[in-house]
């Protein structure tokens, strides 16, 4: 800067002087009284950097100022899971959950909506790196990732403009990053045209004695700035982008998306863990959304003083960026260090063996205040904890919308059905074919799913499953699911039911379910009817939680997804984590032979509402959803983990009810089978009742695994028999596996092949 730029700079000592000086406060997306909150906290008018800060800060995004009222009651559920206490839980950058032997599996799930619908490539990308140093800068090593999303029509234009960037900077970043993706959802309705949603998992393994944590503590130790170079990017990204909604003409007016190098993050996640290695690290924070905003006033508020940053330090792409630029920038890629003053020449030697630019930017103090000069002048001088965790907090006002109880009387159970063997046969044909139920390796074709070569499970699978070291076999299995129609329906089940489809994922493929993360997506908190949807789901998790003895560990809220009027669905997506004791003994989602007897667990009602036939046949959104019995769902999965060697194959019933696992399980190896006589066969193959999974066992092992079903007070149907390459209902119809798959199989390319050059230029 120059002398005259350096005399220009907006000091604290002129703010003082200058009370009165007008600031863009409304344009950074503050309320007049959060302004004038400000104000009274720091007893005078902000700074042009202070006021940079506390914008992005106190963002929807990164303070949570309308939900933290309802998330406080995740702090009710014991943050204990059924394999012991959880090393690190709620507040951390992600949740520790030790699984034995010394070893401590971190994962958490996060949104990147808003970024993705304007840049779709980059949006993606950096939310898949900004969620892996997450799990990084806990001191673990990632391993994996998963990516749930949401897209509009898959006939509509602007889907087929953000589907493809999305999926390729997914793959791209990730695939680049060595990290193999594990699994995911891809969901299409009407309500996520304007608002895609793109949620992001990632997983990492540690040992205990690796855990770190985000504090800057010890007077006197250094705080290095180390990664990419801050640049232009990102000003005004995530934070800013995810507190406001979108009109009708789209993403015309676009805050900066973060630009991600995946190459420099493999770097940096190499030097990272080496670091840690090393024994130096004190303090360690990921730069994500507010960038030096965040990882300063966060390390600052959790340590036990404060801190002293010297701005003009800070390794820079663009030399022309202000001091509230730097401050708010979200360049992807970096990461902020607490070490002690003797460690320096170590760490930079370090850094310097993975060519990775590092910078001692300040230095940790005991005063207990955040200062940051530019070029010897004070421009930020303010108490850390009101930056980062003294933010507004609203209760926001919500009721039960005026439509809610129409909508509920308005039930699928009423709509026509097949009346014909014929069409009932057409029905499987045009769902198994449907936008949400078709097979997806359009879109997983472009994700690794087997570097570094711990995967066990990935795309087609119930659950990921990943083992933890080459030299164990023990490993955890995810998975993440959500209905955003169940939850339109009636909040509060509908958010029980994505965490007991989770929840009952991992336990069909034989882990025991330990944990929960979850990303909720929702439209604007201003609007009553969504807090209300809100509040509902939040309620919903705690008690399902405490039901069934998972913790949450922390997660995401992504609010504003609204175009105009129109909100997204509710959509409450939730990831649970199980351990598994012997990688081996995993249980396949596919039918594994001819001759096998069909069971299915738990009971079928006729609960079609918010189903995926009412979806595609007609249209319909309407009705209740599937009743919940969390206990039930307990018992199947001790079930599965008792008898483990007497089955053979398991696979959830959920979307698209027992036809589509029919048709699932006999994809992989091409085996159909011969299913009994129904009393309503309509019923049979459509209903989505919760609670649900189609087991099947040796022919020999058939009553001891009754006996078993039994003994656990689980109820069982027996439906069929694995048999030959068709899927036959007697005294029905039948299917040829092959007529079914092709159908299965040619959603998506016929949709999107077209796209491959949008792919193409935009990778």
């Amino acid at each position: 800067m120059t002398s005259a730029q350096i005399a220009a700079l907006d000091t604290v000592s002129v703010a003082a002087g200058d009370p009165d000086k007008a600031l863009p406060w409304a344009e950074l997306g503050l309320k007049e009284d959060e302004y004038a909150r400000i104000r009274e906290i720091l007893g005078r008018r902000p700074t042009g950097a202070e006021l940079a800060m506390y914008s992005v800060m106190w963002s929807e995004h990164c303070s949570y100022k309308s939900s933290k009222v309802h998330l406080k009651q995740f702090g009710e559920v014991p943050q204990e899971t059924p394999a012991g206490p959880l090393l690190a839980g709620i507040g951390e950058n992600a949740g520790v959950i030790d699984i034995g032997d010394g070893y401590a599996v971190t994962f958490k799930v996060e949104s990147h909506n808003h970024p993705s619908y304007v840049e779709p490539y980059q949006g993606a990308a950096t939310g898949v790196g900004g969620i892996v140093r997450d799990i990084l800068a806990m001191g673990a090593r990632p391993v994996a990732v998963m990516d749930p999303l949401r897209f509009g029509p898959l006939d509509e234009p602007d889907t087929h403009r953000v589907l493809p960037g999305i999926v390729a900077g997914v793959g791209g970043y990730g695939n680049c990053l060595g990290l193999p993706n594990i699994g995911g959802e891809v969901v299409f309705d009407s309500t996520y045209l304007g608002n895609p949603l793109v949620n992001a998992l990632a997983v990492g393994v540690l040992r205990h004695e690796d855990l770190h944590l985000a504090k800057a503590s010890g007077a006197g130790n250094l705080v290095i700035m180390y990664g990419a170079r801050t640049g232009g990017d990102g000003i005004g990204g995530a934070s800013i982008l995810a507190s406001v909604e979108f009109d009708e003409d789209g993403p015309a007016k676009r805050p900066s998306v973060q630009v991600g190098d995946p190459f420099m993050e493999k770097l940096l996640i190499e030097c990272t863990l080496e670091l840690f290695a090393s024994g130096i690290v004190r303090g360690i924070q990921d730069f994500g959304a507010a960038g030096i905003s965040c990882a300063t006033s966060e390390l600052a508020a959790a340590g036990d003083g404060g801190m002293h940053v010297h701005l003009e330090r800070v390794p820079l792409r663009d030399s022309t960026l202000t001091p509230e630029e730097i401050l708010m920038s979200e360049s992807q890629e970096r990461m902020m260090a607490v070490i002690a003053p003797e460690d320096e020449a170590t760490f930079y030697a370090i850094c310097a063996k993975w060519d990775v630019e590092a910078a001692t930017i300040g230095e940790v103090t005991e005063d207990g205040r955040l200062v940051i000069d530019h070029h010897g002048e004070t421009i930020v001088d303010v108490d850390p904890r009101t930056v980062a965790h003294e933010g507004p907090v609203y209760e926001r006002p919500f009721a039960r919308p005026e439509w809610q109880d129409a909508l509920q009387a308005d039930a699928a159970e009423a709509l026509a059905r097949p009346s014909t063997t014929e069409e009932l046969r057409a029905t499987w044909l045009q769902l198994v074919a449907s936008p949400n139920l078709c097979d997806k390796t359009w879109i997983t074709q472009q994700y690794d799913h087997y570097v570094r070569g711990n995967t066990i499970l990935s795309k087609g699978a119930e659950a990921g499953m990943i083992r933890i070291a080459e030299d164990s076999t023990v490993g955890v299995a995810l998975s993440t699911d959500g209905n955003g129609r169940f939850a339109k329906l009636d909040p509060y089940r509908g958010a029980q039911l994505a965490l007991a489809e989770s929840y009952r994922n991992v336990a069909t493929v034989g882990a025991t379910p330990l944990a929960i993360s979850d990303c909720l997506n929702f439209g604007s908190p201003e609007d009553p009817d969504v807090m209300w949807q809100f509040a509902e789901a939040c309620r919903g998790l705690k008690d399902a939680c405490l039901a069934l003895g998972v913790p949450v560990t922390g997660g995401n809220v992504s609010l504003y997804n609204q175009t105009g009027d129109v909100a997204i669905l509710p959509t409450p997506v939730v990831a649970t984590l199980g351990r598994i004791d012997d990688v081996t003994r995993r249980i396949p989602s596919a039918f594994v032979a001819e001759g096998e007897r069909i069971f299915v667990l738990g009971e079928t009602r006729e609960e079609l509402s918010g189903s995926e036939w009412a979806h595609v046949v007609h249209g319909h959104l309407g009705g209740l959803p599937p009743r919940v019995d969390l206990a039930a769902e307990q018992r199947n999965a001790s079930l599965l983990r008792d008898a483990r060697d007497l089955i053979t194959s398991a696979h959830d019933l959920s979307d698209g009810g027992l036809a589509q696992a029919l048709a699932e399980a006999s994809f992989g190896r091409g085996v159909g089978a011969e299913i009994g006589v129904f009393e309503d066969p309509f019923l049979a193959l459509f209903s989505e009742s919760a609670g649900r999974i189609m087991v099947t066992t040796h022919l020999h092992d058939g009553e001891a695994f009754l006996r078993a079903a039994s003994a656990a007070g689980v109820a069982v149907t027996e439906i069929g028999i694995t048999a030959g390459e068709t899927l036959t209902l007697e005294g029905q119809f039948e299917i040829p596996v092959a007529e079914l798959k092709q159908a299965w199989q040619a959603t998506l390319p016929q949709a999107l092949d077209g796209d491959t050059t949008v792919v193409a230029i935009q990778h």
